[in-house]
């Protein structure tokens, strides 16, 4: 429904009239209103011939259009809400030297491990509308990327951003989970999600990752896990590098009530990316918001119209 925003703007309008009734037909020496000379030229176009004042229809219509301006027209109106889950979800992408082996295929090309996560995880941050969203880099060190948001686009870019080497070449997956929960400690959220991607064993930082899985489950946070590359440490010749640590992954899964993911190819990701949707769902219901829409452009527009019209006609 329409209203004016500030109301009291409308005691002015009859300001022109009455000054066009009880001021003297006859210009003297007394106050003066300061205004462009061109509109003051249409203003007094009326009278101008020296017979009775005419009251100039084009000034009232501007005045009019001013005050109404000045009352602020405005209408509530709905906006379509975010749909908020009520969930936190942090996402920690392993960034360790080992990231930049050409193993995974794309269209027939092949490609890095961590181009085959930037073309996964980036879609899979843009279908987290809803969640709240961090995102955590990690290598030696581990660090956020970005904060807790509900801005999935920003997220994506991110991903899209990561350059390996960043936090160090090595493996803290412990320290990417612990960072994640340290956040999480304050969280209000009704469910709090961690995804750890690695392609690795942890190999950095003084805590280990079962204990860092423990607390997890301590404090109500689910790690669901993605061991990526095509060997698992148990597969893998005696000294062979680039193998990653499923059985420890499997394990912080297990032990914090998440699911646990093997992924060996670019197609294994994007069903893992696929399954995660499923396990975490977006779906619900969101906030509804109205917010005030503000019209009072228009007559001020108008008015400056006419004004510009009236300067005309005092060229004239």
């Amino acid at each position: 429904m329409a209203e004016f925003a500030q109301p009291w703007w409308f005691l002015l309008l009859p300001v022109p009239l009455l000054a066009w009734a009880l001021l003297p037909a006859t210009s003297g020496g007394g106050a003066a209103l300061r205004m462009p000379e061109r509109v003051a030229a249409g203003f007094l176009q009326a009278g101008a011939g020296g017979g009775r004042r005419e009251v100039p229809w084009m000034a009232a219509l501007a005045w009019c259009l001013l005050v109404v301006a000045l009352a602020g027209p405005r209408v509530l109106a709905p906006v379509s809400a975010l749909r908020v889950t009520g969930r936190d979800l942090a996402i920690a992408i392993d960034l360790s030297g080992s990231m930049v082996r050409e193993d995974f295929a794309l269209d027939g090309q092949a490609i890095s491990r961590l181009e085959a996560v930037q073309r996964v995880g980036a879609e899979f941050a843009r279908r987290r509308a809803g969640d709240r969203v961090a995102l955590i880099f990690f290598g030696s060190e581990a660090y956020y990327a970005a904060p807790f948001t509900f801005d999935t686009e920003a997220v994506a870019r991110r991903i899209e951003e990561a350059q390996i080497g960043i936090s160090g070449r090595a493996t803290n997956m412990a320290d990417a989970v612990g960072l994640a929960l340290k956040r999480m400690v304050r969280s209000e959220a009704a469910t709090k999600v961690v995804i750890l991607l690695s392609d690795g064993a942890n190999n950095a930082g003084a805590t280990n990752p079962r204990g860092v899985a423990s607390l997890a489950a301590e404090m109500g946070v689910r790690v669901h896990t993605i061991a990526m590359g095509p060997k698992a440490l148990d597969e893998a010749e005696e000294g062979e590098r680039g193998v990653v640590d499923a059985a420890t992954l499997r394990a912080v899964a297990s032990l914090s009530g998440g699911e646990t993911f093997r992924v060996r190819t670019t197609e294994d990701l994007v069903a893992v990316g696929e399954a995660l949707d499923r396990l975490e769902a977006t779906a619900g219901d969101g906030l509804s918001a109205e917010v005030w829409r503000e019209f009072w452009v228009w007559p001020a527009g108008l008015a400056l119209m006419l004004c510009l019209g009236l300067a005309w006609r005092g060229q004239g």
